[in-house]
């Protein structure tokens, strides 16, 4: 039987990481997995999402609303599982999704005034499960970090790997707000919520994926 299990978090968290290293242990384990991430950037299907956080549509995250950035987001997803990934759920396959669904539960919900946040998580779930019918994660995963250690990290890959930022990690008002979200979404979806820090510092990658391989129940 399959299972469907997210990783997600602030940008900056682990989550590529954490999904690879999860990803790795049940295939030594004797189980089948398949990995997939969100957006997928080597799709056309990621077009309008590549023109939003490229800043094409506006230099700031709420230039553009909560609900059409959350339709570009939903519908990558929408044609990857169409033509990529959704027979694995038909098998014996582990499927480890890098964002997912919560990504627009916490980025977008964030622009949002709190008496609002209700009504948009009721819509977004309706919106993507529902009436695009894209499948329910069995296990939704949150790597929780900081605004503050979420942008040193991200600082810190962008000087290493030389990659540009999107606006949502050039923004730090985003990610602050993001991070409020994320605590108010996970408590109200039921997510499993890993708190990666100690004393104002990550846990080292090996402390978080023992954590994550716990969470996941496989």
């Amino acid at each position: 039987m399959s299972k469907f299990i997210v990783i997600d978090g602030l940008d900056g968290s682990g989550k590529g990481t954490q999904s690879a290293i999860l990803a790795e242990a049940l295939k030594k384990e004797g189980k089948k997995v398949l990995q997939i991430e969100f957006p997928l950037y080597s799709s056309d299907s990621s077009l309008f999402v590549r023109k939003y956080l490229g800043g094409e549509l506006g230099s700031r995250p709420e230039d553009t609303g909560a609900h059409a950035a959350s339709a570009f987001f939903a519908m990558d997803r929408y044609v990857s599982y169409r033509t990529i990934w959704g027979k694995e759920l038909e098998g014996d396959t582990i499927v480890i999704a890098n964002r997912y669904t919560s990504a627009n539960a916490v980025h977008q919900l964030s622009k949002l005034p709190r008496e609002e946040w209700d009504e948009f998580l009721s819509w977004l779930w309706d919106f993507e499960f529902n009436k695009l019918g894209i499948p329910r994660a069995d296990t939704f995963i949150y790597l929780e970090m900081t605004p503050d250690i979420s942008m040193k990290l991200v600082n810190s890959r962008s000087e290493q790997t030389g990659q540009k930022k999107d606006i949502h990690e050039l923004d730090k008002s985003h990610l602050e707000k993001s991070y409020a979200a994320a605590l108010y979404a996970s408590e109200k979806l039921g997510w499993k919520r890993i708190k990666c820090y100690r004393d104002g510092e990550p846990l080292s990658i090996e402390e978080i994926a023992a954590l994550v391989r716990e969470a996941a129940e496989v």
